[in-house]
């Protein structure tokens, strides 16, 4: 009886692994061939890139701070207005 330490799924994976690894390197030097041929083309790519990416962040640190402001108006002012007849019971009455 022979008996093996590995399927038939593993061999399938592994394939699976290495053809990915392969299509993966094949695509990375096609992109640095791309490069090296056509450097300012991607130079302006990457700048349009990082300019959006700057842009957002600006913007949503505007609408963080916009936000943050807001609700500090909101907690400056008489906090107290909205407790007028609030009345906090601090012992439990149970009907027994």
């Amino acid at each position: 009886m022979s008996f093996r330490f590995y399927t038939n799924a593993i061999s399938q994976a592994s394939r699976a692994v290495a053809a990915g690894i392969f299509i993966t390197g094949l695509i990375l030097i096609g992109f640095g061939f791309m490069i090296y041929l056509l450097p300012k083309f991607f130079a302006t790519l990457a700048a349009i890139v990082f300019f959006v990416a700057g842009l957002g962040c600006a913007i949503t640190a505007v609408k963080i701070f916009l936000a943050q402001r807001q609700l500090d108006r909101i907690n400056s002012d008489d906090s107290m207005v909205y407790r007028k007849n609030v009345r906090i019971h601090t012992e439990e009455h149970y009907d027994e």
